[in-house]
């Protein structure tokens, strides 16, 4: 029964369905028990009560070819409740979704085998306890952290409707696909799918739909212990549609359900459903013993037993099944996309254009000509925020990347992210380029995953002391390989009279500490173009671009090294004849202050060296030789200049060297009076320069 939300029904109606989709199901059920026990290890609860939502989806509704499992018009599963990880991996062995390679290449060969079934949670196997991006095909999103999944999918529906607006045209309809995220209490529990869903709703993504598995079980019992609210309400409260499926095992209803999100578009919905974690478990069905540990060869029996299934079988397929998955969920997928590669190939002879960027986009490339407009900047010794000059440069991008698009959190006029020449998405029109994402920064880092995910290049921005409501999301963006773009504005105790609750201090080092980021503080205007011609070329890294709130000088390029030195991590800015004595490290702001202290050790004697050093990361890549001529290894006296919590730069200053930085959280006063307290002056850095000298010749 598919009803508006209301009380939900304590009775489980046996299965409506027929033998052959029984035992489908049942297959999903027992591979699940089976493999949770042979590993020791998993969550076989959610998977046995969620079975049959899930195949009832994928067989009736789900627009996926798994010959062709990277289709750009596919439908998007995600499973935000990414322990019931074997559900998922069942469902692709059972359909036959086929290996992609890293370039792309789908291969004739299963995504997962039943090998790789019975190698569940082991290590290297394609079949972790979480579902993994880029590890296991077929695997839409990463979702670890409960909320991330359903999260990620508002930014694919958000990309779907957006891809429909830039390429769809008359008599052309190359996206309109939805997306499918199925949850449980955990998930809608954390506050990212909150933020998530408060969008969504705003936005009115018709294209939407949340499965949320209401079995009233967590880890510590009852969900009555601390999760009571009307989920329905709140959900119609944040603009969605509700439906309600009374059982898990309804496959009527179930279909019902999911029509009814077809038919009925305006909105996003969530459909209720009503499950048993551990469905047929004779002792525990509904029981918190069913979700995170293995059943035990007694239980596993009884509900075999209650399955009509054989006790004693093992990772047991019988015949049929796969077969049952082909000429449903293959064969209309197959249909589907084949017809939309011959929409394709006459859209390519009428809108060459845009073909050609469709194609890039699919394989992470860059557009032609997507630098022509990036500015240089003449030597000011006034300069200008960093932030400034990313503006002006990230608008000279986008108009010549069309794939481009972002926003921030609620923070367009200090974080310069907005693009002038376009407009908003907003409700029902979601064409524009610019994601009003309003203050929700986790909601936002996730989003920019699911864009990334959906072959867009997505960023967004707020001030980096926001980066820790934002680190699950840039975390599992450095993790799935996704090129996301995180801007962060604001980035030190130049923020003056706000006070310490908004200078980051130990923001960079903690984003340094995240494999796989790219962390870059460029130093003026220049380093800030550079910084974005990296940007740009990322296919499979996460960029942390973090930027001034204050003006700092634009150097003349003409005295000093070009910025092309950013491409490197690192590079000389200022130099000396022969050997230098010291050598001033900087990032960001501080740089300009390493080159002023410079210039005083100079005209006293000094031979000194001033290195810019935008990305640690970048750095560490380059190889030795190019590193020894940077920082020499005979120089011992180093001295790093940043207004961060020191945490790190000992790799690069050495045992010998020192550390000009945050070693406390900062204060509420005007810049040149922080500057003043904290030592991030001229004086205290050429002082600095002369001790750590004496220190390295004892």
């Amino acid at each position: 029964m598919v009803r508006p939300t209301q009380g939900l029904d304590e009775g489980h109606p046996p299965m409506t369905t027929d033998t052959l989709d029984t035992q489908c199901i049942n297959t999903l059920r027992t591979l699940t028990m089976d493999a949770v026990e042979k590993a020791h290890s998993g969550h076989p609860g959610a998977p046995m009560a969620l079975a049959p939502v899930a195949y009832q989806l994928w067989q009736q509704e789900l627009r996926y070819d798994p010959a062709q499992p990277i289709w750009a018009n596919r439908d998007r599963f995600i499973l935000s409740n990414g322990h019931a990880s074997m559900l998922l991996y069942g469902l692709l062995h059972l359909a036959g979704v086929r290996r992609v390679t890293r370039d792309y290449r789908v291969e004739d060969v299963l995504a997962i085998s039943m090998e790789d079934i019975q190698k569940f949670r082991q290590l290297d196997s394609v079949t972790p306890g979480h579902p993994e991006y880029r590890w296991t095909s077929g695997v839409e999103t990463t979702t670890g952290p409960l909320g991330q999944g359903v999260a990620n999918s508002v930014g694919m529906a958000m990309a779907s409707r957006w891809l429909a607006g830039h390429f769809n045209r008359p008599g052309f309809t190359l996206f309109d696909y939805d997306v499918w995220a199925l949850c449980g209490d955990g998930d809608l529990m954390e506050g990212v799918a909150s933020e998530a869903a408060s969008i969504a709703g705003h936005l009115q993504l018709p294209n939407l739909c949340w499965i949320y598995d209401a079995n009233r079980i967590s880890i510590d019992g009852s969900t009555d212990l601390a999760f009571t609210e009307d989920v329905g309400r709140r959900f119609e409260a944040y603009g969605w549609r509700v439906l309600q499926v009374d059982d898990a095992n309804d496959l009527a209803a179930l279909s019902q359900a999911y029509r009814t999100f077809k038919e009925q578009r305006g909105k996003p919905m969530l459909i209720i459903v009503r499950s048993h974690i551990g469905y047929g478990a004779p002792k525990k069905q509904d029981t918190a013993q069913a979700h995170g540990e293995p059943l035990g060869a007694e239980e596993i029996q009884g509900a075999k037993r209650h399955y009509g299934w054989p006790e004693d079988s093992q990772f047991l397929v019988p015949e049929g099944v796969r077969e049952r998955f082909q000429e449903r969920l293959g064969t209309r997928g197959k249909q589907l996309r084949e017809a939309w590669e011959k929409t394709f190939a006459e859209y390519r002879k009428q809108h060459p254009e845009l073909a050609d960027q469709l194609e890039r986009m699919q394989r992470r490339e860059l557009p032609e000509g997507w630098d022509q407009e990036l500015p240089s900047f003449p030597a000011d010794a006034k300069g200008l925020a960093t932030r400034e000059s990313s503006g002006k440069v990230l608008t000279a991008l986008a108009k010549h990347h069309p794939w481009l698009l972002g926003g921030s959190a609620d923070l367009n006029p200090s974080t310069k992210t907005y693009l002038g020449f376009s407009g908003p998405m907003k409700p029902g029109e979601h064409s524009g380029r610019n994601i009003h994402f309003g203050v929700r920064e986790h909601a936002m880092g996730s989003i920019v995953n699911g864009l990334a995910l959906s072959k867009l290049r997505g960023y967004g921005a707020t001030f980096l002391i926001f980066s820790d409501y934002q680190r699950p999301a840039i975390r599992l963006s450095a993790i799935m390989e996704l090129p996301a773009i995180h801007i962060f504005t604001h980035d030190s105790i130049g923020l003056g009279e706000d006070g310490p609750t908004h200078q980051p201090v130990e923001h960079l080092p903690s984003l340094r500490a995240i494999p796989g980021l790219i962390v870059l503080r460029p130093a003026d205007a220049n380093e800030v173009t550079e910084a974005w011609r990296i940007i740009a070329r990322q296919k499979s890294h996460p960029v942390a671009l973090v930027l001034t709130r204050q003006a700092v000088p634009t150097l003349d390029r003409a005295k000093f090294a070009p910025a092309s030195g950013v491409a490197r991590g690192a590079y000389v800015l200022a130099d000396c004849e022969g050997t230098p004595e010291v050598i001033l490290i900087g990032t960001g702001s501080e740089v300009s202050l390493c080159v002023s202290a410079y210039e005083q050790l100079k005209a006293e004697g000094v031979k000194a060296r001033v290195v810019s050093m935008p990305s640690w990361e970048i750095f560490e890549q380059q190889d030795e030789g190019y590193r020894n001529s940077v920082l020499p290894p005979s120089v011992h006296a180093r001295v790093a200049v940043e207004q961060a919590e020191t945490f790190g730069w000992e790799r690069w200053v050495g045992l010998r060297g020192t550390v000009v930085g945050m070693r406390t959280f900062g204060a509420s006063a005007p810049l040149k009076a922080l500057l003043q307290k904290f030592g991030f002056t001229v004086e205290n850095v050429v002082r600095t320069a002369r001790e750590t000298i004496a220190r390295a010749r004892q």
